[in-house]
């Protein structure tokens, strides 16, 4: 018996490091390559940082694309937290007509392909003089990520005690004061399970941003990578995109292993239940 629980735990370790292996490996080969051949050495050999000096003098600057995609992501954060928490808590603990089927039409807009009501809303933001804008696109963004963020924030309240409420509106509290002192704190994982989902998905976006935004230097980092290019025929400069990447993925990383007690809590402790 001890034999097969040793054989099993084995198992279980060769998967998990086979596995992580698999998924480590093309970073760590992005960022070797990023500073090494002769492109990033001047032809000198060994390891160089050239790559990175040409993505830092690219275009109007790594700087700027940096900053445009910070203030879009947490632009698309903060929007898709604030109304899927007030949603969230509305058809979690409120009873009102029409409930279920509001909730199930902002489900449907995940079965709906994005890019394909990428026009309708270019026209729409045209009417609205947010063409070309970053909070334009945050808003865009934030449309993408609410079916998902309204379903874990309904289901995160639904596992909260009815209990709670009941026993701060004894107290005197209001919903709104029931919400703030009572719920959120309960409601943390999903939170940041929501922001980190809208994180991860506005700073990678490539499609929205290459649509709606037409000056170059309100370029998001994605959309400054794929236009890369050098020489005089338009070449694409791999080296330097390789650092992009490199740099684009460490914010992605180091946000997850900073909330990833908190995120994999949002998925363990009942928020997918319902």
């Amino acid at each position: 018996m001890r034999l097969v629980i040793r054989i099993r735990h084995a198992a279980h370790l060769t998967t998990g490091l086979a596995l992580a292996i698999l998924f480590v490996f093309p970073l760590v080969w992005t960022a070797w390559s990023s500073v090494t051949g002769p492109r990033a050495t001047g032809g000198s050999g060994g390891v160089g940082g050239e790559n990175y000096q040409r993505l830092f003098d690219y275009g109007a600057g790594l700087g700027t694309y940096l900053v445009n995609s910070a203030a879009v992501a947490v632009m698309t954060v903060a929007g898709t937290l604030f109304v899927s928490v007030l949603a969230g808590y509305a058809l979690a603990r409120f009873r009102f007509p029409g409930r279920t089927v509001l909730f199930l039409a902002t489900l449907a807009i995940m079965m709906v392909p994005y890019p394909t009501i990428l026009i309708p809303l270019y026209v729409l933001l045209g009417s609205l003089g947010l063409q070309n804008s970053l909070p334009g696109l945050a808003i865009v963004l934030v449309m993408f990520q609410l079916p998902f963020a309204l379903f874990m924030m309904r289901n995160s309240f639904e596992a909260v005690p009815r209990e709670l409420d009941e026993a701060a509106l004894v107290d005197g509290c209001g919903p709104l004061r029931v919400l703030w002192s009572v719920l959120l704190p309960a409601v943390v994982p999903g939170m940041v399970t929501v922001g980190l989902f809208a994180f991860l998905a506005s700073w990678n976006e490539f499609i929205a941003p290459l649509i709606f935004l037409s000056d170059g230097d309100k370029f998001t980092l994605p959309t400054a990578l794929a236009a890369m290019r050098s020489g005089n025929f338009g070449a694409i400069d791999y080296g330097a995109l390789q650092a992009g990447i490199v740099v684009s993925a460490i914010p992605c990383m180091i946000l997850f292993m900073l909330l990833q007690r908190h995120y994999v809590r949002g998925f363990s402790s009942g928020a997918l239940k319902g």
